[in-house]
This record gives C-alpha cells, structure tokens and sequence, in this order.
C-alpha cells in the first residue's frame, strides 16, 4: 500500500461515522423532517439548474473527447427536461407515505404480550454507481424518505454533474435542519475508495449497492465485507406470441429498443415463434431499421429478412446498450423460456400475446425480477411503477427484487409491549 492509499483511510473512516451520526439524527428527526427535507432538496436543485447544467457541459465535453460510447454519452447528459425530471421525482417522493415505522403486523399471545413487527431504516448505505449523474439525486432521496443515510462514489465521468447535484441536496438537508453528512459524495478520482467502502468502513456501512456494469457489480460482490444489493446488467428479451396482435408487437418492440437504448430496460433479444415468424418478422424489422437499428439474426431469421448480419453465440449474451438488436426464431413458448433461462440475467422479460393463458403460463415460468404482458420493457424503471425514483433494478432475490425504491430500502425490528410478564 502506498503512502497516499494510508492516508486515504482515516477521511473514510470519519465519513462513515459522520454518516452513523447523521443516520441517528435523520431516523430520529421524523416522517414531517424528512419530507420538508425533500421539498428543500427539490427547491435547491431547481435554484441550481443553471450550475448543475454547466457542469454537465464539462463532463459530456470530456467524455466525448474520451472517445465513450454514444450510450454512455447519453446517460450521462442533463438538459432542462431531465432537470425537470429530477425536480419532479424528488418532488415525487417528498409526497410519498414515510415507510419508516410502518406497522407492518400486530398481535397479542396468551401472556398479553403485544408483538408488533414494525418497518424501519437500514442503516448507512454506500452506493457505487458509474456515469449516471441523476442517481445522486435519486439515491439521496430515496434514502432521505426511507430514513437511510448514503455514501455516494460516482464515476468520475460525471464528477462534475454530480458534485453539482450534491451540493444542492446538501443545502436542502441544511435548511430542514438536518445534518448534511445525511448525504456525503466520495471523491471518484481514486479506486482506492471503492475497496475502504467495500471493506465496511470498520463497520459504519450497513449495505452497499453497486449499478453499473458488469466488471462493476463482480468486483463488487467478489470483495464486499457487507451485504449487497445487486443491480446486474439488463440482457432484456421479448417473446412474440402466435396470438401476437402485429401492430400492437411492431409499436411495442420498437419502442423498447430505441426509446432510449442507453438504459438498463432496453430490450437486447426479441424472441419471434416460428408459427408467425414469416409473417410478423419482416413488419417488425421494416420498422427497426428505418429507424437505423442494427438486426443479428439466427440462420432462421436472417432467411425471412436478409438485411440481418449473421448472430453469433455471444450475441445472445450481450447487453449492447446501443441500437443493436438480437432476432431468434423458436418453436414455441417453451423454447423462449428456456432461451431465457440459459442466457438472460433475471432482470426484464416481456411477451407481446392476445392469448392470456399463454401470458400467464409465459409470466408465471419466467424467473425475473419484472416481466410484462403487452407492454415496453422501457417501463422497467421505479418511477414508471410509482416510486418517484429507484436506486436500481434488484436482480437478486434477496433482500429487495426489481425496482427498489424507499420501502425496499428499509428492513424490519418487532416491538414487544408488556405490563410485567416474565417467562417461567
């Protein structure tokens, strides 16, 4: 270990207890505290659209420059609409139900006892996150409401952006009389502090959870001390049922790739039954690829619509994230889930069907954290389901599964009320 990597664990460690004690203030100051919090949150973002814009300007600069991707391009700009966007979901969760003591069940024993088994806050979180500067105001709100406190690394793509951000969420925690180590944003210039926050920061941490990529989400999981709450990449299919009304499939295939193909509910691998395929394929990649996506089909499909190039194995492995789409023929619904099965990561899966028995045979054997009936898996996204925002897509299956919002940032303790029992 070098002389500046010593020197970098005693700031880590008085972050992670400055988070302990602005975690015990915030799950102490109340659901009212924590609201105004957010409506200050909101305000102060607002107040700084102007320098969060600016300094977006310098991180899209240098991330073109760098030669990144289109879609990471993407993720990462913020312009007056997605301002608003943000504005609004925190604005959204300020007007949410406080899930911190939440009587989730109560009853009473024999002796008298009263058992109540009541929601409440985790603790402090670390959240690990890449290119995505609106996460530092999701993730900040999120664990605002939920009563969480959070440290947050974003990459240093976005260092400006989210610095920007921070700093308005600080203001706001200030002006509702909350300490601002509520929200504290680690330096991303070194990955050195990646492995002090996945080593549990001698245990102020209470989970971690990582977005990103998939070399991300590993190392993450390879060398966590503490819990984590994984966020894998979306290898998302559809399947395109024999009942499949054609107009309905094209609008919604479409718009699940191209919408924003840069997100993690973009659908990678369309799945077309060989009982409808000569007929609805050609209508289906007609309208993908005058609108510029690329089609990588099996033998099969590259048959009925030759435009396609040739898929190879690892095409039905990859998250493109960019507008390239995967095309398989199978026999039938069997063969669609067991294509899934094999090679997706259980994060979005869809059928397009008129049959609703093949659609909830379909949704009942897929083993996803979301599946959808007729729908664009571009709704895979906590604020499509209501959340007002989400720290992630939940692949695993425990603690939380899917979209995590406030609730699924919190846990449970039971509450025993007695007048003087004592156990034999």
């Amino acid at each position: 270990m070098t002389k500046a990597e010593t020197n970098l664990t005693p700031d880590m460690n008085k972050m992670g207890l400055d988070a302990k004690r602005a975690f015990a203030k915030l799950r102490g100051a109340g659901p009212e505290t924590r609201t105004k919090a957010l409506k200050e949150i909101a305000r102060a973002i607002e107040a700084a659209r102007a320098d969060i814009l600016k300094a977006n300007e310098e991180d899209v600069a240098a991330a073109k420059e760098a030669g990144l991707s289109k879609a990471k391009v993407d993720r990462l700009i913020l312009n007056d609409e997605r301002i608003d966007g943000l504005v609004s979901s925190v604005e959204a969760i300020a007007g949410q139900d406080d899930p911190a003591g939440e009587e989730l069940a109560r009853w009473k024993r024999p002796n008298r006892l009263d058992i109540a088994r009541v929601r409440g806050p985790i603790g402090v979180i670390g959240m690990i996150y890449e290119s995505r500067p609106n996460v530092t105001a999701d993730a900040a709100s999120l664990c605002v409401r939920s009563g969480n406190a959070v440290m947050l690394r974003g990459g240093r793509d976005a260092q400006h952006s989210s610095a920007a951000i921070h700093g308005a969420v600080q203001k706001g925690l200030e002006a509702a009389g909350l300490p601002k180590e509520v929200v504290q944003l680690v330096p991303p210039q070194d990955r050195a502090l990646v492995g002090e926050m996945l080593g549990g920061l001698n245990g102020a941490i209470d989970l971690i959870i990582p977005r990103g990529g998939a070399s991300l989400v590993e190392r993450v999981q390879n060398e966590a001390r503490v819990p984590v709450l994984g966020h894998l990449e979306g290898l998302c299919h559809m399947y395109l049922h024999p009942s499949a009304d054609s107009q309905k499939a094209t609008e919604i295939v479409v718009n699940s790739k191209l919408r924003r193909t840069g997100v993690c509910g973009a659908l990678e691998t369309l799945l077309v039954d060989r009982k409808v395929a000569e007929d609805l394929l050609p209508k289906v990649a007609a309208a993908l690829e005058e609108k510029g996506c690329e089609l990588r089909g099996d033998a099969e499909a590259r048959k009925i619509v030759p435009s396609m190039k040739e898929a190879s194995e690892e095409d039905w492995r990859t998250e493109y994230l960019d507008a390239i789409l995967a095309v398989k023929i199978v026999d039938d619904l069997d063969a669609a889930v067991e294509h899934i099965a094999e090679y997706g990561s259980q994060h979005t899966e869809a059928i397009i069907a008129e049959d609703k028995d093949a659609a909830e045979d379909f949704m009942a054997q897929i083993d996803s954290a979301i599946v959808f009936w007729n729908a664009a898996t571009q709704f895979a996204d906590g604020g499509e389901f209501g959340m007002g925002a989400e720290i992630g897509i939940a692949t695993g299956r425990l603690h939380a599964r899917g979209p995590v919002g406030a609730e699924q940032l919190t846990t449970f303790r039971y509450v025993v009320r007695g007048d003087g029992q004592t156990r034999p």
